[in-house]
């Protein structure tokens, strides 16, 4: 046997090892509380944080180099895996950003319709987030509350798309068809008794003594300290700095529809929670706006070298079919040039940075994901706290491991 002296994979290098009296501890990667496969080493004295130093790269699935491989139109299903949670923001920013490029002018009801959808997948993206962050505090009940609504969304959703999640319906120059007949009544009879909903959500919660013991005044997060970090979303208007993407720099249309952003001067959990609680409000306001304004017209523009001819035309039509199979079997050249288009996730900025060539497919797609960011607050937030103070603090995160790994 070697003499040489063994290493544990634990081991931290030398100038981060913990003092005389400090402990390393691993929590994660199968931590239930870590929203994902996360794991964070942290340097503890008895049961207070000294450092907290987050471990990625569980899930990375090299998503933003599959996109050079793919043609345009073939990147929009990778964009539904970034953030499961809310496929079609994923799909509306990529679409915005080639679109740009492309200089396609997208039909008034396509953007409108796009607003719905994303909306929408506010709504079921924040039903997770507070059915689990309740769940991590240890009120399961609301779990399942959440979870009833959302199945409703996810039905929406497969009603208009045929699938509950990964939907890929916001393509580039627009929706690849019109939605079922029944979809804006369906979409009506859920957004009319859903503010009921959130009544009942926090009923069950913002009163509840033991929940307010455990988010009041933890995760403590300066409004200079987020700017710092690159916090976006719900987190940085929590902390007090009013800034929102739908309304500072509208997109698809949202300068037309009228919305309060949501903030808060604590800066702790418990006003990540509020400002949740009531941009979900706000939400349910612009799909109601939505489903009342629905301008009339094509969903596509007039552009057949790129995007898909009507089904029903193709089965009639020699030059309309001919387009379908070039675009399908070929792509379509987009112009060179690069671009970086930013919108509101449900967790924050997101954006997509996108260089063309001047190919069918992208020289270069990269992802500016919003919990990426926030995930480097963790330390400042937990820092003199409580380890049972962390689980609070990565729920009021929202972090989603799959565009974090990506």
């Amino acid at each position: 046997m070697s003499d040489r002296p063994t290493t544990s994979v634990l081991e931290l290098p030398a100038a981060e090892t913990a003092s005389e009296h400090h402990m390393i501890l691993n929590m994660g990667p199968q931590h239930p509380s870590t929203h994902g496969v996360l794991r964070l080493v942290l340097e503890i004295d008895g049961e207070i944080i000294q450092s907290a130093r987050p471990e990625i790269g569980y899930l990375h699935t090299g998503i933003e180099k599959t996109c050079e491989a793919k043609f345009y139109q073939q990147v929009v299903p990778l964009t539904d895996r970034i953030d499961y949670l809310s496929p079609m923001a994923n799909n509306l920013c990529y679409c915005l950003a080639v679109e740009r490029l492309l200089g396609l002018e997208i039909p008034p009801r396509a953007q409108w319709m796009r607003v719905l959808l994303v909306e929408l997948t506010r709504l079921n993206s924040h039903l997770v987030w507070l059915g689990t962050h309740a769940m991590d505090i240890g009120a399961l009940t609301v779990f399942l509350y959440t979870f009833r609504e959302r199945e409703e969304i996810l039905r929406i959703f497969e009603d208009v798309s045929g699938q509950r999640m990964m939907g890929s319906y916001i393509r580039i120059g627009g929706p690849p068809m019109d939605p079922p007949l029944d979809f804006f009544d369906r979409v009506q009879t859920f957004i009319r008794t859903f503010p009921e909903k959130i009544d009942e959500y926090s009923n069950l919660l913002t009163g509840n003594p033991i929940f307010i013991n455990r988010l009041k005044g933890v995760g403590l997060l300066s409004p200079k300290e987020a700017v710092a970090l690159g916090v976006t979303g719900p987190p940085l208007r929590a902390s007090g700095v009013d800034f929102d993407l739908r309304r500072d720099m509208p997109y698809s249309s949202y300068e037309k529809f009228q919305f309060k952003v949501p903030t808060s001067t604590a800066g702790d959990v418990w006003a990540r929670y509020l400002v949740r609680l009531e941009e979900m409000r706000e939400s349910v306001k612009i799909v109601q706006q939505a489903l009342d304004g629905m301008p009339s017209g094509p969903l596509r523009p007039h552009a057949p070298k790129i995007v898909l001819p009507d089904r029903e035309k193709m089965k009639t039509e020699m030059e309309a079919m001919i387009h379908h199979f070039k675009i399908v079997t070929e792509g379509f050249f987009v112009p060179p040039g690069e671009v970086y288009q930013g919108i509101e996730s449900p967790r924050g900025e997101m954006g997509y940075y996108v260089v063309s060539d001047g190919t069918a497919k992208p020289y270069r797609v990269h992802m500016r994901n919003p919990t990426f960011a926030s995930l480097q607050a963790i330390e400042t937030m937990c820092k003199g706290r409580l380890i049972a103070d962390l689980v609070a603090v990565i729920g009021s995160i929202d972090i989603v491991l799959g565009e974090i790994d990506r």
